[in-house]
């Protein structure tokens, strides 16, 4: 009998959490890229650790309730980890159909882009082999596409297709940097 306000309060997160996703995407997410069902988004474990830490956050808040000031605070900071991890997770992607993609990240403005607006690429290995493509745009702002992100190869390859028919390339001869087994989608620097 104890489990059952758990169990219902992480029912009332699990709904609330939906409803939220679902309005933000009324409201927010109206362009055609959206519509277009393809994106490239944070590994959804940002989402879900984000709830869960909400959800034990405000277990431990209630619990911690007239108990010592620093139990108290510690909840809290769980609970605004957890909303932050939340956030960055429906805030930020790339979104995308055969001519444009738009760039939204968190705190910052969404932008859209056509394929041809890729300058070249740079590449970085992080720690722990994820790989970080960086897309150098012509007018001085860059991209960022982690290889951990789901949907990261079929941007990639899209956004290439998409570079190569905008920029009226011949894609038998004039792509010879071109290996996504190695995560060269794009010229680097030297080559552009």
């Amino acid at each position: 009998m104890e489990y059952i306000p758990v169990i219902l309060i992480v029912g009332l997160a699990l709904l609330a959490c939906w409803l939220v996703d679902k309005g933000f995407t009324k409201l927010f997410r109206s362009q055609t890229q959206h519509q277009s069902g393809l994106s490239v988004r944070p590994n959804k474990r940002y989402g879900s650790m984000g709830l869960l830490l909400m959800v034990f956050g405000l277990a431990a808040v209630f619990s911690s309730l007239g108990e010592a000031a620093f139990l108290l605070a510690g909840s809290i900071l769980i609970v605004l980890v957890g909303a932050g991890l939340v956030v960055y997770y429906i805030s930020t992607g790339i979104f995308y159909d055969d001519d444009s993609f738009l760039y939204a990240t968190l705190g910052k403005k969404n932008r859209t882009y056509r394929y041809n607006q890729i300058h070249h690429q740079q590449l970085y290995v992080v720690q722990g082999g994820s790989v970080i493509v960086e897309l150098h745009m012509t007018d001085g702002s860059a991209v960022q596409v982690q290889s951990n992100m789901a949907g990261y190869d079929k941007f990639l390859d899209t956004a290439f297709l998409g570079w190569v028919r905008q920029k009226n390339i011949d894609i038998r001869t004039g792509s010879d940097f071109h290996d996504p087994s190695q995560n060269c989608w794009f010229p680097t620097e030297e080559e552009a």
